[in-house]
């Protein structure tokens, strides 16, 4: 007789709710710039329906199917080579940013987002075949070298994305029994990567030295020949690095405890760049108050919560690893993007999952929450 799968409601309505609610922003914090530009104030909420629509396809396939199709070489190796494949692409088509595939009417394509996914199934896969042995080194070098080869071609062109997979990756690995030894290198080495990635393009140092020292009071005594801040005026973007963060901060602040009112926000209209993407948390802030930035906050905390009883109550490592491991990606980049809006680190250009425009980011988090279903109703 064939199994009876019982949907998991709590996180099935929370993914719903969640792209609802970010349709709903979408087109509150974009109508005025979308009338500006394009004439049409549905502009981007017409183009993230359109996405919405697909993901949620997405969404319900990998919803019905059995995690358990997953633990083979052709879905572990096959999405990472197409990622990679895509992103040696990019490289050469959007010379500038190193970011986008240009796909006309529905915008853009970022292949560096489906990295976070096929990653995630990818380590799963393999440190399930060699659980037993997780800290040898023909264990440790092969995953070394995949994730490497990843981050890098990320990294190059979209660090937010690269850092935010370093999280599943090390929370896999950590699960899975990794020597302290192993975990401490591996921090040190991640590190080092992230310090020359923000050194090798000026707007990234710019936004750390806007965020940890905008006079250059410390900077200079290291370095009196003002070598750094020439390097970092070459960006005609860092000629105010903090000028986002305060803006945000404003919408933020001027929300209180239920806001403005939906549509009623002022910080958006031209004030607030990328008001609609990376910053529509600030926007939320401004029109729903502490009441709408908590319940987002919430929404985040159920899906991680979620992961985390999955983890526990999966009968197998493969359902373990991608539980923990997608969860961990979902929340690590909505807190990420959460503590730059309110100026707790440097801007990252990181999208707010479910939230923010952008059909990549929503595809991509769909994807990682369909599997994510898969495992609650296919382990229980």
């Amino acid at each position: 007789m064939a199994q009876r799968l019982r949907t998991d409601w709590t996180l099935f309505l929370t993914v719903v709710a969640m792209v609802c609610f970010g349709l709903v922003m979408v087109y509150s914090s974009s109508s005025v710039v979308a009338e500006l530009k394009y004439k049409s104030s549905v502009h981007f909420f017409i183009r993230q329906l359109l996405w919405a629509a697909v993901s949620f396809l997405a969404l319900m396939y990998l919803k019905r199917t059995d995690y358990r199709v997953f633990r083979s070489p052709t879905w572990a190796f096959g999405p990472l080579g197409v990622v990679l494949a895509l992103q040696v692409l990019v490289f050469f088509v959007d010379t500038r940013a190193h970011r986008w595939l240009r796909l006309g009417a529905l915008g853009s394509l970022q292949p560096s987002e489906f990295a976070k996914p096929a990653l995630v199934v990818f380590l799963a896969y393999f440190i399930t075949m060699r659980q037993r042995t997780v800290n040898n080194r023909y264990t440790l070098l092969p995953a070394l070298l995949a994730f490497t080869v990843v981050g890098i071609t990320v990294g190059i062109g979209d660090l937010g994305t690269a850092i935010v997979l370093i999280v599943p990756a090390a929370v896999i690995f950590c699960v899975a029994g990794l020597q302290r030894r192993y975990v401490f290198a591996g921090v040190a080495v991640g590190l080092l990567a992230v310090t020359v990635f923000v050194a090798s393009k000026p707007y990234r140092l710019a936004r750390v030295i806007g965020k940890l020292d905008p006079d250059y009071e410390y900077i200079s005594l290291i370095d009196p020949g003002d070598r750094i801040k020439k390097y970092v005026s070459q960006s005609m973007t860092t000629r105010d690095p903090s000028y986002q963060p305060r803006q945000s901060r404003i919408a933020v602040g001027s929300g209180g405890v239920d806001g403005l009112g939906l549509m009623q926000g002022k910080q958006k209209i031209l004030y607030l760049p990328e008001a609609h993407t990376d910053f529509i948390y600030a926007v939320i802030g401004e029109e729903l108050g502490f009441l709408g930035c908590g319940a987002v906050l919430a929404g985040f905390l159920i899906i991680f919560w979620r992961g985390l009883q999955l983890y526990w109550i999966a009968p197998d490592a493969f359902g373990r690893y991608p539980a923990l491991g997608l969860a961990a990606s979902v929340v690590t980049q909505a807190l990420i993007n959460i503590s730059v809006v309110l100026d707790m680190g440097p801007t990252k250009g990181i999208p707010l999952p479910m939230i923010s425009s952008g059909g990549s980011s929503l595809l991509s988090t769909l994807v990682c929450l369909g599997m994510l279903l898969s495992v609650s109703e296919h382990a229980r």
